[in-house]
């Protein structure tokens, strides 16, 4: 059964269409590749010059000068690669307005294709305004982005030599998986290095367990019996010295990323940081940072909140979600946009007055992933962010009931960037009497709707 669409009545104001007058008479249009670089100008209303640069950085500056002979502001780029970055930077370096334009703003009529034309085309659509820059944040917090960037990449690297050692171990019939929780904790690291290092006695090896560990010492010591073959002790060496490397790797970053934020806004001073909630002091993360509360102080500093004490955030998505936003929150004019952006608002398709799809665009979008990996965290939480995703999973299953919640974090985190306001949560209790006065004002506008009234018992 096809729902029927809302058609509002009536006339309605609209913004006139104004895209097809020259907004920006001074713009240039720039085609990158990874050998040459393609730029356009506009000589006059009716001619358009166009160059060709290499792409060494005295062609970049190059590119700056004869950008400033025709009294050029603004320049649109298409995101190629990571080609774009040298020029980007260099542009913005001497002054220009740099635009970074997405591959699909950029749909072109069928028809020859060239570097020249593809240049010539992005200048005419820049000049009359039709391109939107995609969203960048604040040059000093792009430093710290990449860091971080790059140790997720170290983490995602580091990942499938553990699997390997767990491999090696099964194939040798060491079930050490079953009887450890994580096989790189404590306990794990230190039997495994035990192996390696020669000593195959399962009850010297289940001597190493720590006290808190829920197994017993008798049953570890079953699960370490193996067979201990030559070839699997081989592979388990190589994945340890991989992990080993990998780790020491993940410090050396984090160090970097330490005195990084030092360097950042170090004229901007923090205010005393809230106490951390009673359900989060015991949480713990394995790829977590060494020094949190340092870096918990640095993000204060640069937000000026502590997004860290919100329902299923902690330092890392904490900082993951400020060095991919930014603390500018006038790029985003509302909620709504900033939802979008992230990708977690339903694209509505529209045509003839009929909605065909309203599904979530699929987007690698690292700020939005973050506020999912929040949304994952609260399911079993004693929070309001968990029991409405506890609601909404009945109703919607568990994959549309994650969006919604990671929705509803991000407009929190959004009010808190924005307006400066710290987190001040909301109980189940509250938000339990929140939902259902809402659904009896509901009940009482559809009972009004069939001529009816309802009258409490």
């Amino acid at each position: 059964m096809r729902q029927k669409s809302k058609r509002t009545k009536g006339i309605e104001e609209a913004h006139p269409f104004s895209g097809m007058s020259r907004v920006n008479p001074k713009a240039a249009g720039v085609d990158i590749g990874a050998v040459e670089i393609v730029v356009c100008v506009a000589r006059d209303e009716s001619t358009q010059l166009v160059k060709a640069f290499g792409n060494y950085t005295v062609d970049l500056q190059g590119i700056g000068t004869w950008l400033k002979e025709y009294k050029i502001q603004t320049v649109a780029m298409e995101s190629t690669g990571v080609y774009w970055i040298p020029l980007f930077e260099e542009l913005e370096r001497q002054g220009f307005e740099c635009l970074l334009i997405s591959s699909r703003s950029l749909r072109r009529v069928s028809g020859r294709k060239s570097d020249i034309t593809d240049a010539q085309w992005i200048q005419t659509l820049h000049s009359y305004g039709l391109l939107e820059s995609s969203f960048r944040p604040q040059a000093d917090l792009v430093a710290l982005r990449t860091l971080l960037r790059h140790r997720n990449q170290l983490l995602d690297h580091r990942s499938p030599h553990i699997q390997h050692m767990q491999k090696a171990l099964l194939q040798m019939n060491v079930q050490l998986s079953q009887a450890l929780s994580d096989v790189t904790g404590e306990t794990g690291r230190v039997i495994i290095r035990s192996i390696v290092s020669g000593i195959h006695d399962p009850k010297l090896l289940a001597a190493f367990r720590d006290p808190n560990c829920k197994k017993s010492e008798e049953e570890i010591e079953k699960a370490l019996t193996g067979t201990w073959r030559e070839e699997h002790l081989f592979v388990l060496k190589q994945s340890l010295e991989l992990y080993d490397f990998y780790t020491k790797q993940i410090e050396s970053c984090d160090e970097e990323i330490d005195r990084m934020y030092g360097m950042t806004r170090p004229d901007w001073v923090s205010g005393e940081l809230p106490p951390i909630p009673k359900k989060k002091r015991n949480s713990h993360s394995k790829n977590a940072p060494e020094k949190a509360r340092e870096i918990r102080q640095h993000l204060k500093r640069i937000s000026g909140v502590d997004l860290s004490v919100v329902d299923g955030f902690g330092v890392s998505l904490a900082q993951i979600v400020i060095m991919e936003v930014g603390t500018d929150m006038r790029k985003f004019p509302s909620e709504k946009h900033f939802s979008s952006w992230l990708g977690l608002a339903p694209k509505h398709e529209i045509s003839g007055g009929k909605v065909l799809k309203n599904k979530t665009l699929k987007t690698k979008n690292r700020a939005g992933q973050a506020f999912r990996m929040a949304a994952q965290s609260v399911k079993q939480a004693d929070c309001s962010f968990g029991a409405m995703y506890r609601r909404l999973r009945a109703r919607l299953g568990p994959a549309q009931a994650t969006v919604a919640t990671a929705h509803a974090i991000a407009r929190v985190v959004y009010r808190m960037l924005k307006y400066q306001v710290e987190y001040d949560p909301l109980s189940v209790n509250e938000y339990q009497k929140q939902y259902d006065q809402q659904q009896i004002k509901y009940m009482k506008k559809k009972a009004a709707k069939f001529g009816f009234q309802l009258v409490p018992a």
